[in-house]
């Protein structure tokens, strides 16, 4: 079920300022931002970005990246704890972006499922296990003091797709986590509560030993072929084999150390061949292809759009294994050259969601003042 635009964006009609300031702090020649600019900014699990966005060149610059204030960081404190720092870390970012003034509206593109209103229902990659839904979208306009949109992620970032896709496609993005996002019809699927577009939290390893998800459950698509994933399944094989993970060029980059073994080093390794290395990514990227399959068979979108920090630093050879696997899988009425037509990587930046998240809020505000 889509959410009207309307209704997923409310936020940004009607909000003011604080309560008893409705116009928020003023703005003007000495602002920090052009009054035809916002400023956007997306939170993953590991960096929150902060920049401008000119809806008249869709366009981001002056970009700042820093290390969320998240789990990452701070693995030992609360979820509430760390909602408390992330939603300080938010405010300060903006401040600091706009000079300490008001800027014409922000827009947030924030990893976990939200609802039309800007709750965040939950955020793994940020504070790890449920905890209570955060009103972000709320407590940001309360303290910011202009319109904030709050929106998932991949939901911002279907919308940077979304002007140069000409069919319906599936956006999915392999970084910390997993998920993915489908737009269709000038919407993207999901309802009212945010649910829809979490492939990370589907669950194809049922057994009781399955890596854990960052959510606190196991055998999540997520907990196996993320990055972090992918990480953790290869320390496991060095260990299970250390005489084939010695041989392989990974040990040359990492010492011949396991815990030396990072995301780089294995994204390296296997741009260059590493058949130890390769061998252990193509099953963690087999059951992405199966969740892939299943959307392709039950809804018959035929183009998905692969990105993410973890699959673009692979780069092409993530595509083709994604691609063998979708083929030795099958996808019922397609042959091996309409599959391999159909996936294809998604831009080599890391903006998706500071383009996407400006030009929705572009959109909205724009429907706003035609009404």
């Amino acid at each position: 079920m889509a959410i009207p635009q309307s209704d997923r964006l409310a936020a940004v009609t009607g909000a003011g300022g604080p309560a008893g300031d409705p116009a928020g702090p003023a703005r003007g020649a000495a602002r920090g931002e052009p009054d035809d600019v916002f400023t956007v900014l997306d939170v993953g699990g590991t960096t929150l970005r902060t920049g401008s966005y000119d809806p008249a060149a869709t366009a981001v610059t002056r970009v700042r990246r820093v290390p969320v204030e998240g789990m990452a960081r701070h693995p030992h404190d609360s979820v509430a704890g760390l909602q408390h720092r992330v939603v300080d870390q938010i405010v300060h970012e903006v401040r600091r972006h706009t000079a300490g003034t008001a800027p014409r509206a922000v827009g947030v593109a924030f990893a976990g499922p939200i609802s039309a209103g800007g709750l965040v229902l939950a955020a793994p990659t940020v504070w790890g296990r449920r905890g209570q839904p955060l009103p972000l979208g709320q407590l940001l306009t309360e303290r910011i003091g202009v319109p904030v949109v709050v929106v998932n992620d991949l939901t911002a970032a279907a919308w940077r797709y979304a002007a140069t896709e000409t069919e319906p496609f599936c956006l999915i993005t392999v970084s910390s986590g997993i998920g993915n996002k489908v737009f269709r019809g000038g919407e993207v699927l999901l309802d009212a509560d945010g649910h829809g577009g979490e492939l990370g939290h589907w669950v194809c390893d049922p057994s009781p030993e399955a890596p854990l998800c960052d959510c606190g459950g196991r055998g999540h698509l997520g907990a196996i072929a993320s990055g972090r994933g992918v990480l953790a399944a290869v320390r496991r094989a060095a260990l299970a084999d250390p005489a084939g993970f010695a041989r392989s060029r990974l040990a040359a980059r990492c010492a011949g150390r396991v815990p030396g073994i990072d995301n780089p080093a294995i994204a390296a390794a296997v741009r260059e061949g590493d058949a130890f290395t390769t061998q252990v990514l193509r099953g963690t990227v087999t059951p992405l292809a199966q969740a892939i399959g299943a959307v392709f068979t039950s809804i018959g979108v035929c183009r998905y759009v692969v990105m993410g920090g973890f699959a673009l630093a692979v780069g092409e050879r993530y595509r083709e294994l994604l691609v063998g696997e979708l083929v030795r899988l099958g996808c019922f009425g397609l042959d091996a050259e309409a599959v391999d037509a159909m996936v294809s990587l998604g831009r080599p930046d890391d903006d998706h969601g500071l383009i996407g998240v400006g030009r929705l809020l572009a959109d909205r505000l724009a429907r706003a003042g035609a009404r």
